[in-house]
This record gives C-alpha cells, sequence and structure tokens, in this order.
C-alpha cells in the first residue's frame, strides 16, 4: 500500500465549535473526559457532571472544567446546545430527562467521537482485544515521524499525553468500540480489525450477530480508505465482503499480506514485496507483537517512514493496566493488567510466563459483569493453564440487573478451576487479598493483577501506593 496524506480539507473546520455549549453527562469515564478536552480544545464550552469524585474530576477542574457532582439535572441549563452522554448513563437519567425537556439534542460518546471524526481524516482500531495498546502505539509512532494527530484511547498513556491528544494535522486516532454497536457512529477513512471473539454477550445474542456488527462498522469506511483486518479471523470474508476500500491482512500466516513473527525478544514483520522490518519488543507476548505490528504498518499507510517506525515502537513505554509493572516487593514482580476476556487472560499469562520465567505465577482475577463470567463460565475455567496459584474475588458488578447478579457467583469459577488441577481460592474483600498475597508470596514469585475492575488497588497496595 503506498502512504496518503494527511490532509483533507473537504473535511471541513473547527469555526462551528465556539457557538457551542456543551454539557457532559459521564465526563469522568476516560474516553468521555478526553474527547470533552478535545472539543474545548477546538472552541466549544464545556460542562459537565459526575456520579462522585475522582483523579480524573479532580484533573478536569485543575484545567478549568465546569464539574459538579449533581446529577439531578441542575446543571443543564437553557443555553445547553448539546448534551453527550456516556454509554453506561440510562436513557432515564434525570439530566437527559431535562436535556429534553428543554428541546436540547442528546448524543451518546460515540455519536460525539463521529461528529468529530467527520471532520477530520479519521483512523478506528476495532476489535474485541488490543485496541488501547495499538491506538497508543499508533499515536506514539505518528507523534515521533512528525505527523501530529489528534488522538483519544481509552487508557492512560503517559508517553502520548495521557488519553486524548488535539493536533495540528487533520489526523484523528480512535478506539472503536463494538460495545452497542457504538462504533457504527463512526466513518473512518482508515480503520484495524484486530480481532472478532464472543463477548458483550448481554447484547449480542451470539458471535453471528458480533461479525454482523463489524462488518456493519468496515461497511462505514470511506471507499478511497482502507481497512487492515487478521488474517486468521474465520469470518474474515463475511466481514470484507462488498467493501469499496482496500483491504490487506495481518497475520502470523505465510499467507497473509504482512506477516508477523517472533524470535528471542524481536519481532520481524514481513510485506508482500518481500522486505522484512525489524524491532526489540518493548512488551513480551506475541500479542504485542501483533498489535505493534498492525500499529506499524498503518503508521506507514499514513506517511511514517520505516526506520522511525522501528525506533518508536522499542521507545514503547507502554500504558497503564497494560502488563504494567507496577514495581518489586521482596524478589516478587508485581504487574498490573486490564484483561478480563479468556483469550486476554490466557495470552497475557502465558507472555508473563515467557517474559519473565517466574518461579511461581499468582494470578489475581476480579470477573467483570455478572453476564459475560455466566456466558463465558467455560472459556474462563480453561484460561488460567499456565497459573501455579488463582486468587478470585467476587464479581464486579456493573451494567447487569439485580436478576442476572443472582444468577452466578465467583465460588462457581473457583470450584471450575480447582476441577481442572489449578490452585484457587475465593478470597474477598479487596483488602483481605493483599493480606493473602503478603502472607503467601516468596522471593522469585510474578503476582498479576487482572481485571477491569478495581482489583488494580492489589497491586498498587503491594507496592507500598496505596489502596
Amino acid at each position: 500500500m503506498t502512504s496518503i496524506t494527511t490532509k483533507r480539507s473537504e473535511h471541513g473546520g473547527s469555526e462551528g465549535w465556539s457557538s457551542q455549549r456543551i454539557h457532559w453527562v459521564g465526563i469522568g469515564g476516560s474516553g468521555m473526559s478526553g474527547l470533552a478536552r478535545m472539543v474545548r480544545g477546538l472552541g466549544a464550552r464545556c460542562s459537565g457532571t459526575d456520579r462522585g469524585e475522582s483523579p480524573v474530576v479532580s484533573a478536569l477542574r485543575a484545567d478549568g472544567f465546569e464539574v459538579g457532582l449533581d446529577q439531578s439535572g441542575s446543571a443543564v441549563a437553557e443555553a445547553t446546545t448539546l448534551v453527550v452522554a456516556s454509554a453506561a448513563i440510562a436513557e432515564d437519567h434525570p439530566e437527559l430527562l431535562r436535556a429534553r425537556e428543554l428541546g436540547s439534542p442528546v448524543v451518546r460518546y460515540a455519536e460525539m467521537l463521529g461528529r468529530v471524526m467527520s471532520e477530520r481524516v479519521g483512523v478506528a482500531v476495532a476489535g474485541t482485544h488490543g485496541k488501547s495498546t495499538t491506538t497508543s502505539l499508533l499515536s506514539h509512532v505518528l507523534i515521533e515521524a512528525g505527523l501530529d494527530p489528534s488522538l483519544i484511547v481509552g487508557a492512560n498513556c503517559a508517553q502520548i499525553g495521557g488519553g486524548w491528544r488535539l493536533g495540528g494535522s487533520d489526523l484523528l486516532v480512535a478506539e472503536a468500540c463494538e460495545f452497542a454497536r457504538s462504533f457504527h457512529h463512526l466513518r473512518p477513512e482508515h480503520a484495524i480489525i484486530l480481532n472478532i471473539e464472543a463477548d458483550h454477550l448481554d447484547i449480542y445474542d451470539g458471535l453471528d450477530e458480533i461479525v454482523a456488527a463489524f462488518a456493519t462498522f468496515a461497511g462505514g469506511i470511506r471507499a478511497e480508505g482502507s481497512l487492515l483486518i487478521q488474517h486468521e479471523l474465520p469470518q474474515r470474508m463475511d466481514v470484507i465482503a462488498g467493501l469499496g476500500c482496500a483491504v490487506e491482512t495481518l497475520g502470523f500466516a505465510p499467507q497473509a499480506d504482512w506477516r508477523v513473527s517472533v524470535e528471542g525478544g524481536r519481532a520481524t514483520l514481513r510485506g508482500r514485496d518481500g522486505r522484512e522490518h525489524a524491532w526489540r519488543m518493548p512488551m513480551p507476548g506475541e500479542h504485542m507483537a501483533y498489535n505493534a505490528a498492525a500499529a506499524a504498518v498503518t503508521a506507514h499507510r499514513l506517511g511514517a517512514e520505516w526506520g522511525v517506525i522501528e525506533r518508536a515502537i522499542e521507545g514503547f513505554a507502554g500504558l497503564d493496566r497494560r502488563m504494567q509493572r507496577l514495581g518489586e516487593v521482596e524478589g516478587v514482580v508485581v504487574i498490573d493488567d486490564y484483561g478480563h476476556h479468556p483469550t486476554e487472560i490466557d495470552t497475557t499469562l502465558r507472555a508473563l510466563r515467557d517474559g519473565y520465567s517466574p518461579e511461581r505465577l499468582i494470578c489475581v482475577f476480579q470477573p467483570h459483569q455478572h453476564s459475560r463470567t455466566r456466558f463465558l463460565m467455560e472459556q474462563f475455567a480453561a484460561s488460567f493453564g499456565v497459573a501455579d496459584v488463582v486468587l478470585v474475588p467476587e464479581i464486579y458488578f456493573v451494567r447487569d440487573s439485580e436478576q442476572e447478579r443472582q444468577q452466578v457467583r465467583a465460588a462457581e469459577l473457583v470450584s471450575r478451576l480447582r476441577g481442572r488441577g489449578v490452585q484457587a481460592m475465593h478470597v474477598d474483600p479487596i483488602e483481605a487479598i493483599t493480606d493473602q498475597l503478603r502472607l503467601m508470596m516468596r522471593a522469585g514469585d510474578l503476582v498479576v493483577t487482572m481485571g477491569a475492575g478495581d482489583v488494580w488497588r492489589v497491586g498498587h497496595a503491594l507496592v507500598g501506593e496505596g489502596a
């Protein structure tokens, strides 16, 4: 594929934003706060509310945002031209009801991101796993290449300025999330589909519906653009059928347009032209090599030179909660990771085993969402095979109904693990896990905390940063 320029004057400008007064409901979320900052940077006046204090809320206030904790509806003023709600906000939320009463339009986060992207050269990163890492890597490479992108990522990556950036070029790099089909609001010029697996089964009725949702997302890519998609994806042809944009594949198979291989901590990427590009891997694991390769191919298409790409990947410092090394305590390495899907767990544990060679690999896994745990119970039970010890707190309750909450308990997962010969125990609350670990840890161990809830507090408490 040939590279493209990063300017599209027909996308328009930001002149219209200065007349907007936008209120953000749930502004404390990582994506919401970043997008709000970006939109304010474009000229809009922004206010917001969240349900509680947090470091994100404090940082927004410190930067001049009006952020309140009263979500009764009083913060939605008659002068409000638009209300943006996060995906977690219910339709009967008082602020949404107040906005409709006043005649102010209400949109979701993904719709707002789509509006911003429509004015720029959008680059969307989709997939069940690896979106945040790949988006951060790609953004880092583009910054190092001098292409000055804007970006929105659902995690904190200090190296690229956090979770958002308003750059000087027309490039906008963003995660494209499949939850509730929110990525259908995006019309990117370039896209990556890293993988597709069963998840969010409280929203989708099986894998076929998820594949169809990704096909719809791919159908929204501009005809003059491109899609990079996993070569080994079983449903790849279903996703790309009828697309008008250019399509290339990335994978480990020799038949892929771009083939990745890993040996001795070094990744090699080989294109159809036979040329090879290689770099020392900044993080262990074939999945990390694959994510970096996806970022590399896309960065090159956007105009980055291979030498810059390779050096930038080698210098990538990682992001929070993605195999993040928190420190070492009395000879025990402590890692924190966001993995909350069976494939992520299995892949990450294997990467840690290979990368660190610990005497014992101790995993603290906090299941995230009761419906996900119930739907994928057997897959979860099979995903801890390389761990020596697994500690499981109660399931993190989010989004599900109280009825769903009653249908499954963490103890059921522990029982399944023991049935497979894994040393597992149910320990709750979080503070008790920290105490248990301090009793059982010994030099040479590696402890990894995993999950999308608040299990990160365990690792931080172990290394002395407070719970």
